[in-house]
């Protein structure tokens, strides 16, 4: 998990540290802390008690480690019980100190504060190089050594705040009402260094209250269990990896955990990597659960489950959603653990208080629309029956067909006009079609008009993953699983799924198509719905998405059907000429994350007011795109994609959510702690935009970027759609929609109509296939 850092260019005073502590915790006052326990099933924890949250170092997944600002900010948002956890280091003048390693320069600066000083131990039996704390008296560090984050997959933008090193008595004087956690990881390693941290354990629990103690070493754990109160701090035995050996008994963590009844003999509890439960596979997909929770709960052991980062994905099958990762270890019907080891305490938090037990059938607490994109296109290839149906069993309310068209004149559906985006017509017969359109797309591209029907359906879809270059994969397993669906089976589709509210068909580039591929792709959307009976009133609502008001004014009409304007860029506000302009078009509008909640480098900037302003107009906003993923999510969003739902559902009031991954936002719908005002916990309260970035000292600040344009009427008021000029009758064969094939040209184009002294053809040609 760490990497070294940087230092920090300048550190500020710890003055200005106060300061900024203080207006943090003001802007981020997230409501009363308030327990959200509704549930009158009983957990199948030990004690019959809701899990426990601890979290590792306080907020670790946001700021640096043992920071102030870490246990604080998880005090603020966390279940009202959160336990801080602190790793003892012991410094050469024997004060105990909170940091995740016995070396220091993975979490702190201390290899640029003393350059000179690293030095290479025994650890366990292994030479390890490092700045170690034995070698340095406690005034050294607190006078010039710095926390930082050390891990590279979070930001350290807040290292320049000067965060002192912690003392463990400077965690207990927050006084969590959890209580505290001190975790002895090197117990051997400070006794070659003639430092007793037997003594400074039992000394430290004399003098404050120290709830919990864990050590992967079980000669300490039972040098101390004797002297400690056991109503008061409850010792835990933490297990390492399995094939890795207990120093003062020689065996392999695997074969301790055999024996729980030894261990039951000096502990109350076992913490193991969450591995030991659910295992993976060597693809990451999960294997049937172990035992190890029911056996040691018969033999009367709690137990804790660590390593859960939100932003270090662990099995395939939780799909980057961290609150369907958390369910599977506390809420799966047959055990519960008795507690989780967070770096993100937020989203046990609310795993815990707002969706465990609320059953797949719970009614709804919030009217927000869940529409897939491309249906559920984080889990299988997009726009295929297999995304269809899973986004369908996932609850989304409303499926969608990005509709594009093939040289036959088969409308179906696909995410992308390049067949390149979602097959593998490249590795095909048909990559000899490859060319470059600069109306549709800089880079070459197959494209769907280059292909009739019949050549597409056959092709084998592809998963995309857009984020693929920070290694993360969407399902491998099921990358080419499904198949490319015709609008017409779409619709069919649609119509025998009871569960759905409405559909939304979504066309682009329709002048291109028109113009140049003489492919009129309004008026073949318009054929098949009618021919669906979509055109009668039906208990599906149609929505008709377009970038392009021209093509929206097409469908004006239609009286059945729903038309939804896309704005296909960012923008800050609107003016109130162009809402009125829309107002003529549409009944809804599609617009980007960044519209509601602007980002610099990914850290919010604050707020628009794109979506008040549009909701005033009587327009509906759905807002795209939502992934799992916590790279495609805001820093202040805490990795986890249910935090931003939320915040965009709760705190701007938007009416839909588009999203590649249904399941996580119709689970979000259906959670206890929706509607209940100032009574809801912190951990779902919307997040306060702008309020980390305010944290950011200035010489980290991110550069500057130029604002989000404004929506004028230019950018929304399009020329009409070209007329549609019909393609020479051919001897190719029918598709079955009332038009005939074009005849293949070697380049892969059909001919445009450019001489002027052919105009008068092209009309009788026109006027012949409306007869």
């Amino acid at each position: 998990m760490s990497c070294r850092r940087e230092p920090p260019a300048a550190m500020s005073s710890s003055r200005a540290f106060t300061s900024l502590l203080a207006a943090f915790l003001l802007l981020y006052s997230l409501g009363t802390l308030v327990s959200a326990q509704g549930s009158t099933n009983r957990w199948q924890t030990l004690s019959g008690n809701p899990p426990l949250v601890v979290a590792r170092g306080g907020f670790s997944g946001i700021f640096p480690d043992s920071s102030l600002f870490a246990y604080q900010l998880a005090l603020q948002i966390s279940v009202p019980h959160v336990i801080l956890w602190c790793d003892v280091q012991l410094t050469k003048d024997g004060v105990g100190i909170c940091a995740p390693d016995v070396r220091l320069e993975n979490s702190t600066d201390i290899s640029f504060v003393y350059k000179n000083r690293v030095k290479t131990y025994l650890v366990n039996g292994v030479r390890t190089q490092g700045w170690f704390s034995t070698d340095f008296n406690f005034s050294e560090l607190i006078s010039n050594v710095f926390y930082i984050q050390g891990v590279f997959s979070r930001s350290g933008k807040f290292d320049g705040n000067a965060f002192p090193i912690m003392m463990v008595e400077n965690v207990t004087a927050l006084k969590p009402p959890g209580g505290v956690w001190l975790n002895i990881q090197h117990d051997a390693f400070f006794m070659q260094h003639n430092l007793n941290m037997r003594s400074y354990v039992l000394s430290l629990s004399r003098r404050v209250v120290v709830n919990y103690i864990s050590s992967p070493e079980v000669a300490f754990l039972r040098s101390i269990a004797a002297r400690v109160n056991p109503n008061v701090t409850k010792l835990v035995f933490r297990f390492l990896g399995p094939n890795d050996f207990e120093p003062s008994t020689n065996q392999t963590y695997n074969s301790l955990l055999k024996n729980l009844t030894f261990i039951k003999t000096f502990a109350s509890g076992i913490l193991i990597p969450k591995g030991y439960i659910w295992r993976v596979d060597s693809s990451l997909y999960l294997q049937p659960y172990t035992s190890v929770v029911l056996d040691a709960h018969k033999a009367g052991l709690e137990v804790f489950a660590s390593d859960f980062y939100n932003d270090v994905p662990f099995s395939f099958n939780y799909s980057y959603d961290p609150v369907a990762e958390y369910l599977s270890f506390i809420d799966n019907g047959e055990f519960s653990v008795d507690g989780v080891l967070s770096d993100f305490p937020i989203t046990p938090s609310a795993a815990i208080g707002c969706f465990s037990h609320i059953g797949k059938n719970a009614a709804e607490q919030a009217k927000v629309l869940v529409i897939s994109k491309n249906g559920a296109s984080g889990d299988y290839p997009g726009c295929t029956d297999k995304a269809y149906q899973k986004a369908i069993s996932d609850g989304a309310n409303v499926i969608d067909c990005p509709v594009q068209m093939s040289k036959d004149g088969v409308p179906f559906c696909s995410g992308s006009i390049n067949l390149i985006d979602s097959t593998t017509v490249a590795q095909s017969k048909y990559s000899n079609l490859a060319e470059v359109i600069p109306e549709l797309k800089k880079d070459s591209g197959i494209f769907t008009f280059s292909l009739t029907w019949s050549q597409i359906q056959p092709l084998t879809s592809v998963i995309e993953s857009p984020y693929a270059k920070y290694q993360l994969f969407r399902n491998p397993k099921f990358r080419n699983d499904g198949k490319l669906l015709s609008l017409h089976d779409f619709l069919a589709l649609a119509k025998n799924t009871s569960s759905l509210s409405g559909v939304l068909i979504s066309i682009e580039n329709a002048p291109y198509l028109i113009e140049k591929q003489q492919l009129p792709v309004t008026d073949a959307v318009l054929d098949v719905l009618s021919k669906a009976g979509y055109d009668k009133q039906t208990d599906l609502e149609v929505m008709i998405q377009s970038s392009n008001s021209s093509v929206l004014m097409k469908f004006k009409d239609q009286h059945n059907y729903k038309l939804v304007y896309k704005v296909d860029e960012n923008i800050r506000d609107a003016l109130d000429a162009t809402i009125n302009d829309i107002k003529k078009f549409a009944d809804s509008v599609v617009i980007s994350k960044n519209s509601v909640f602007p980002d610099n480098s990914l850290f919010l900037t604050g707020a628009t007011d794109v979506v008040p302003r549009l909701n005033s107009a009587g327009l509906p906003v759905y807002v795209e795109t939502f992934s799992n993923e916590f790279v495609s999510q805001a820093w202040d969003f805490f990795s986890d994609a249910t935090v931003e739902i939320n915040s965009y559902v709760m705190g701007a009031n938007i009416s839909g959510v588009i999203t590649d991954f249904p399941l996580t936002s119709s689970r979000y719908k259906k959670n206890r702690c929706l509607n209940l005002g100032k009574s809801a916990p912190p951990y779902m309260t919307p997040v306060q935009p702008g309020s980390l970035m305010q944290l950011i000292t200035p010489d980290y600040l991110p550069p500057a970027e130029a604002p989000n344009p404004v929506l004028t009427e230019s950018d929304v008021m399009e020329p009409p759609l070209p007329s549609f000029v019909a393609r020479a009758p051919t001897s190719s064969p029918g598709n079955g929609t009332g038009q005939s094939a074009a005849a293949p040209r070697p380049s892969g184009q059909p001919k445009i109509v450019a001489c002027f002294f052919l105009t008068n053809l092209a009309t009788i040609f026109t006027i012949l296939s409306l007869l």
